[in-house]
């Protein structure tokens, strides 16, 4: 059978039989792909360091009936801080979690992808509220799946002035008279405002360069999570590890 070179991360790993491993990697093109590693948990294999959870790399391999099977890998990035900082791996699992739950085998997942990796980067290397990206991981991520918030005119009357509220129910921001009769909304600074406008609209790379501090931090907090909940129709807690 024809080898195929694909890039990817590991996003689950199980152990298989006494040394191999049977991993679940998130690619751009082909969406979530099972792959057996073969001699992936012997102490001096090729694929050792390419196989572990979070290991992002070029993988050679083959397509059998069900799934493919890994002839070598050479890692691109490891995100070694997660791996020593309790703290940072409870995040990026919680992160993962929702990506398993998002993707699928088969389907385009280049956007979804370059978010994960841009997120596990930001976790690892810099020191930013972790909360904080958390919650802009969650609404981008709401964007590629279609749920970006309308934001350039209130979502009921489309008035383009005062607008202080995020509602809920209809996705996006509204007016104060419009606010009145919806109890879904939710109050919003203008700091507040301002991130929910950079996050939808920043380029891929730069979605994290900005802050948000005190009351305005919390509000985006708050709004982000049950937006989120709400589309995906799930609670997301992030739980202890160990």
């Amino acid at each position: 059978m024809a080898n195929v070179k694909l890039n990817g991360i590991v996003i689950a790993e199980n152990n298989m039989g006494e040394y191999d491993k049977m991993l679940t990697v998130l690619t751009p093109n082909y969406g979530k792909i099972s792959c057996v590693a073969k001699g992936a948990r012997r102490p001096q294999s090729a694929l050792l360091a390419g196989t572990q959870l979070f290991c992002f790399g070029e993988y050679l391999m083959y397509k059998g009936t069900n799934t493919y099977h890994i002839n070598s890998c050479e890692t691109i990035e490891i995100f070694y801080n997660l791996r020593t900082d309790l703290d940072k791996l409870r995040y990026a699992i919680h992160i993962n979690k929702i990506i398993q739950d998002v993707t699928e085998e088969n389907e385009n997942c280049y956007k979804i992808l370059q978010l994960f990796l841009n997120t596990l980067y930001t976790i690892s290397e810099t020191d930013k509220d972790m909360d904080f990206v958390l919650n802009v991981f969650k609404l981008r991520l709401l964007c590629i799946l279609g749920f970006t918030p309308k934001i350039q005119k209130c979502a009921n009357c489309k008035e383009t002035e005062n607008l202080d509220k995020f509602s809920i129910k209809d996705n996006g921001f509204k007016c104060d008279i419009c606010s009145r009769l919806d109890k879904s909304c939710m109050n919003m600074s203008e700091s507040t405002k301002n991130a929910i406008k950079y996050v939808i609209s920043a380029p891929p790379k730069k979605v994290y360069a900005f802050n948000l501090k005190d009351e305005g931090l919390k509000e985006f907090k708050l709004i982000t999570k049950i937006f989120f909940n709400e589309k995906l129709e799930k609670e997301y807690k992030i739980e202890e590890i160990f």
